[in-house]
């Protein structure tokens, strides 16, 4: 029987008596002190990669590089392009300040910090400014753009974005999903990468939904309005937060992963249907007194989203401790006849090069008449729908045409929408299901 030699580490070298653990493999061995250095130097290459890619994105992605990329794609609403890029910009400052303090720190041995006096670390700004961040609240009309906004912007960017419903919400212990199942599909847009998603963005829609039901506080439980309010408190302000992997309703013996969401930045965004008479009631009420900044004479009653105030959202039913948490409040303005037409035809995704390349891979050239577009436009104007309701009265125009010229034996190479022709469809076809209320 053949004598065998000593067991050593094959990296180092090391005889077993000499280290605490000696793990086997296939044809080695490795000690504990090899294991602890190799993970130091993936977690060292991880730290430098994510911030390189931070550092590449600033560089990149200015403010006004971010507006002029959300103009390709979203006609107008030049105030939240300003408010979204410069949100999302310094969003990026502040994961590279924090990146910069996390490597600082793990550098620093911490024997040599004891005893020292807190004084002679007064002098270094970076450890000591710790930049927090401005969560957004967008509040417009339907079909005005808030979550086209959001998904342009998260073509753009390079960290985890998710877009999550707020409808879907309800209180812990209630049928629907806890306010964690937000996080969830941030980790999973993140591919489960729990640093990355801790530097991610969130995209909360339909925030108005969980206003609660009355102004004052209800002696019964809102569970799905006041108390997912409260819930997302702590999401807001930024806290370790465990978070169920796949999703659903959390139970004692699942399996959570915790996420910090101090460095997550949330970007909210709701109707926020009848506001209006908030903001005029607010604004009557001002005629008199040190407060009276608004004459009457200077009042758009047109566009009374312009004058929006926390306050005003206090009163449609958000929790004061909620919009403390939203310091950044916008509004998208309301769109108009001129609005409407550049969103059927300038933007990259426009809705009618959209049907153009549909009829193009069927070999058919389709065109627009001035006119037929400006019609398209006064019937969305009446329905009140915004820029959703293009797409309702285009497919009415345009049912017959994709259901005919596909299987046409001999269909023609090109085909013009004339005013006559649109209007002549939508005579016949029952729109009454986009009538605004």
């Amino acid at each position: 029987m053949a004598k065998t030699g000593p067991i050593t580490c094959s990296f180092c070298n090391r005889d077993k008596k000499d280290v605490k653990i000696l793990i086997a493999g296939i044809s080695g061995h490795i000690c504990d002190t090899c294991i602890g250095q190799a993970y130091k130097m993936i977690n060292e290459e991880g730290t430098a990669t994510s911030k390189q890619q931070v550092q590449q994105a600033l560089n990149l992605l200015k403010p006004n590089a971010i507006k002029k990329y959300l103009d390709e794609y979203v006609i107008g609403q030049d105030e939240a392009k300003k408010v979204l890029s410069v949100a999302v910009y310094n969003h990026f400052k502040r994961v590279a300040h924090s990146s910069n303090d996390k490597s600082t720190i793990a550098g620093t041995d911490k024997s040599a910090l004891i005893g020292t006096d807190k004084s002679a670390l007064a002098g270094t700004d970076r450890e000591e400014i710790e930049i927090e961040k401005s969560n957004v609240i967008l509040v417009g009309e339907t079909g005005t753009g808030k979550t086209l906004l959001a998904r342009t912007i998260a073509k753009l960017l390079n960290v985890p974005f998710c877009i999550a419903d707020a409808t879907v919400l309800t209180e812990a212990g209630y049928v629907g999903e806890d306010v964690e199942s937000i996080l969830t599909r941030l980790l999973q847009a993140a591919d489960y990468d729990v640093a990355a998603a801790e530097r991610g963005i969130v995209f909360i829609d339909e925030l108005d939904k969980i206003a609660r039901k009355s102004d004052n506080p209800s002696i019964t439980r809102d569970v799905s309005g006041e108390g997912v309010q409260q819930a997302l408190l702590k999401l807001l302000e930024g806290s370790g937060v465990n978070v169920p992997p796949q999703g659903g309703r959390k139970h004692p013996d699942a399996k959570m992963i915790q996420i910090n969401t101090k460095n997550i930045l949330f970007l909210c965004g709701g109707a926020f249907d009848g506001i209006e008479k908030k903001i005029a009631s607010r604004l009557n009420t001002q005629a008199v007194g040190y407060s009276a900044t608004v004459s009457d004479k200077e009042i758009d009653r047109t566009n009374l989203l312009q004058y929006i105030s926390p306050q005003d959202l206090k009163a449609f039913g958000l929790i004061p401790e909620l919009i403390g948490r939203l310091p950044v409040l916008t509004y998208l303005q309301p769109l108009d006849k001129e609005a409407l037409r550049r969103i059927l035809s300038e933007p990259k995704n426009a809705l009618i090069k959209q049907y153009e390349h549909l009829f193009k891979m069927e070999g058919i050239k389709l065109e627009f008449e001035n006119e037929a577009l400006d019609l398209i436009v006064e019937k969305a104007l009446q329905f009140k729908l915004g820029a959703r309701g293009l797409r309702g009265i285009c497919e009415a125009i345009m049912l017959d045409l994709m259901y005919e010229l596909p299987s046409s034996e001999k269909p023609p190479k090109s085909f013009l929408i004339t005013y006559d022709y649109a209007s002549d469809k939508l005579k016949n076809a029952k729109l009454s299901h986009l009538q605004a209320a």
